[in-house]
């Protein structure tokens, strides 16, 4: 399985026999169709068989290292190869024989009529045997369906060439359109094997290290979570985990495309894949080997090439509709001269041949596949994850972009920058609630809290009866009494805010501290500031962003007003909504979308889920690591680094301007062939010639993409 197209033929042929083609998953990278466990029971013989009457083969897939390696090795290079090398050799075989019975190598070459011998014959014959070997079995399934492909109209000006006794191009073409098939999969293999390569980052060994000290080597795929692991100085990390004993610096670039490398100390997180910088460390193994962030890049880079770009699904339909065209065309050109001008039926059935090849997309097919695959393969080697081929296009239409504040324009990691205690309490009391209240959170504010109430000593309780006031807080039992945490906006709803208290808040919040105020059903107890960094190059990143034409930056935020525009001021975006819930957030994004079409939403790809669901595209940012947010988003960018932002528009414009290139090109081509038919001038195998070297520029043209810059 080397294209979207043989995707749409396995779904027909094997979605009724697992109960619908829903219950199927594609990677056309790995050469992989999985059951889901929706699918319905069913043999595996049963599978094989439909599989088989497409023309293809199944084997079962070994997961791990080696059935990347079977892949490649065996799949590509083998049968299909050793096929076109025994055609092309009969064919140089039966020109030499032709010359040397006829003694003249002109008559070999076809240059000078000569009667065919029946030893060049045969040899001919043994030629396109050999070139259709792997073309009949889908020529065959393409009747059955009553669906005219590509592969049937080789066949036929293949059987035709034979009728009419013109051996050698009948030769010719299976030749060329074999080695076209074999192109085709070597280009598919090398942005494969480009995103294959980052699997082979991963070492094939772990050095574990038992609770007696001692240590043993196994393979990736027999580690437990919770097992400990051992890496040495320059050695690569072999599973996803957290640092437990020692301190280093780890490259994190084959993931996130980080080129400096990050320090790493106890409780930092570790990726498989990245290089162990100058210390000896201890992980604890948060993963298994065929769920870390590595694998699941790999596995979903080759799931989005199903998902089909919008230029592929035009080249499709154009297809669609060129193909029996040209069939239509081909049969009046055979049948009308000769019935209607009296013209001779061998010249025109030649020349109703050259339509047939004409007619056969191949260069048009392939055009926009491997542009895709190849683009989605660099993206990924430069920390973007891109979940599908029609997200690989849409960035290049960008008009607009949202932003979230925390963790997207800021560095997420706030800090309690002052406590104000009001009511009799002290700083230690209030503290002592504030962290029982978010002891159990993840969000970034929580985790500040707790940071600030352990560095007093306090060891958080968790509250009782904690319920999330969803966009404005929460609430819960302490010691038997009912405390809340929340927004100035949820202080306001239940009415116990007093002029003093929002002017000290206002005061507070000025300088872009976020506010949280904690009290209970009878006063507020006190109120809590903590500062978030804006990321450094967030303003450089918005900047490059205007310069590649977004016509509207937008920060979208739950923080108090103050703080929003503080931070958006030294951002530079051009219009804040602040103190948003999360339905105002999906309102603010379909109405960006209303005005402008093509809106980006960025964020944590977890909080502002339902925004980037609303967005043409969702980014999240910082996802390494985070299943969520790769599973949410349209687009993962697996670092906090937002400069990667312009570059996939960058990248996404230039993808598709090869797209287009390509598009073009092979139909000038198709359009150049069909006047030189109409002329007399053209030639079935000079007909598959320019073809295939049209199929062969595109693919060049297409793979150009691997070499994406970083910036």
């Amino acid at each position: 399985m080397d294209c979207a197209e043989e995707v749409v033929v396995l779904k027909r042929e094997v979605g009724p026999v697992v109960g619908g083609a829903e219950h199927l998953a594609f990677d056309v990278l790995r050469g992989r169709m999985t059951l889901l466990p929706s699918a319905s029971p069913t043999s595996e013989s049963a599978v094989r068989e439909a599989v088989a009457r497409t023309g293809m083969r199944a084997d079962v897939w070994h997961e791990g290292r080696d059935g990347i390696e079977a892949d490649d090795s065996g799949r590509l290079v083998s049968g299909r190869s050793l096929a076109t090398l025994i055609s092309g050799s009969a064919i140089v075989a039966a020109v030499g024989v032709h010359a040397a019975l006829a003694g003249s190598l002109q008559a070999g070459l076809g240059v000078i009529e000569s009667p065919m011998p029946w030893p060049a014959r045969l040899l001919y014959l043994f030629a396109v045997v050999s070139g259709a070997w792997y073309v009949a079995p889908k020529a065959w399934y393409a009747i059955q369906r009553l669906r005219p492909d590509m592969n049937l109209l080789m066949l036929i000006a293949v059987v035709g060439a034979v009728t009419i006794g013109e051996w050698f191009e009948a030769a010719a073409v299976a030749f060329l359109f074999s080695l076209s098939l074999l192109l085709e999969s070597w280009s598919v293999g090398r942005a494969r094997r480009a995103v294959a390569a980052l699997m082979d980052l991963a070492p094939p060994t772990v050095r574990l290290r038992a609770d007696d000290g001692r240590e043993t080597t196994v393979s990736p795929e027999d580690v437990d979570i919770g097992a400990n692991f051992i890496v040495k100085p320059g050695e690569r990390i072999p599973l996803d985990g957290d640092v437990i004993e020692g301190m280093s610096h780890v490259n994190q670039a084959p993931i996130t495309g980080e080129s400096v490398p990050i320090p790493k100390q106890p409780g930092d997180e570790v990726f498989a894949g990245t290089i162990n910088g100058d210390g000896a460390i201890t992980v604890q193994a948060t993963k298994r080997a065929a769920q870390t962030t590595l694998a699941n890049i790999v596995r979903m880079v080759g799931e989005a090439h199903s998902r089909k770009a919008p230029s592929e699904q035009w080249v499709e339909r154009f297809a669609r509709y060129y193909t029996p065209a040209v069939m239509l065309l081909a049969i009046l050109v055979f049948l009308l001269p000769p019935l209607l001008l009296a013209q001779p039926w061998d010249r025109w059935l030649y020349s109703a041949l050259v339509l047939l090849v004409i007619a056969c997309p191949c260069a048009l097919v392939i055009s926009t596949p491997v542009s895709i695959v190849a683009s989605l393969a660099a993206a990924a080697r430069h920390g973007v994850l891109i979940k599908g081929g029609v997200f690989v296009e849409a960035p290049a239409r960008l008009k607009a972009i949202a932003l979230d504040k925390t963790g997207t324009l800021t560095e997420g990691k706030h800090s309690v920058v002052e406590v104000v205690p009001l009511s009799g309490h002290d700083e230690q009391e209030l503290m002592e609630r504030a962290s029982a209240l978010e002891s159990r959170s993840e969000h970034s504010l929580a985790r500040a809290i707790v940071r600030h109430a352990e560095s007093l000593g306090i060891a958080p309780i968790p509250a009782d009866d904690v319920q999330i006031i969803q966009g404005k807080g929460v609430a819960g039992h302490f010691n038997g009494r009912l405390f809340w945490l929340g927004s100035h906006r949820y202080l306001e709803e239940r009415g116990q805010e007093t002029p003093e208290m929002h002017d000290r808040l206002k005061e507070l919040a000025g300088s872009g501290r976020s506010v949280v105020v904690v009290g209970n059903e009878e006063h507020v107890c006190g109120l809590i500031a903590l500062a978030d960094e804006l990321r450094p190059m967030a303003r450089d990143a918005l900047q490059s962003l205007r310069e590649l034409g977004i016509e509207h930056l937008i920060m979208l935020t739950g923080d108090n007003t103050p703080t929003a525009i503080a931070i958006a001021e030294r951002a530079g975006v051009d219009e804040i909504r602040a103190e948003l819930l999360p339905q105002d957030k999906i309102a603010a994004v379909e109405e960006l979308v209303d005005r402008y079409k093509a809106v980006a939403m960025i964020g944590d790809g977890v909080n502002d889920a339902p925004a980037l669901a609303r967005a043409t595209i969702g980014i999240a940012m910082g996802a390494a690591g985070t299943d969520a947010a790769i599973e949410t988003a349209d687009i993962a960018l697996m670092t906090d680094d937002l400069s990667r932002l312009p570059w996939l528009i960058q990248h996404s414009r230039r993808t598709l301007a090869i797209i287009r290139q390509n598009i073009v090109f092979s139909l000038v081509v198709k359009a150049v062939f069909v006047g030189l038919t109409f002329a007399g001038m053209a030639s079935l195998w000079g007909a598959i010639a320019a073809d295939m070297g049209a199929s062969l520029l595109v693919i060049f043209n297409g793979l150009r993409l691997l070499r994406a810059q970083s910036e």
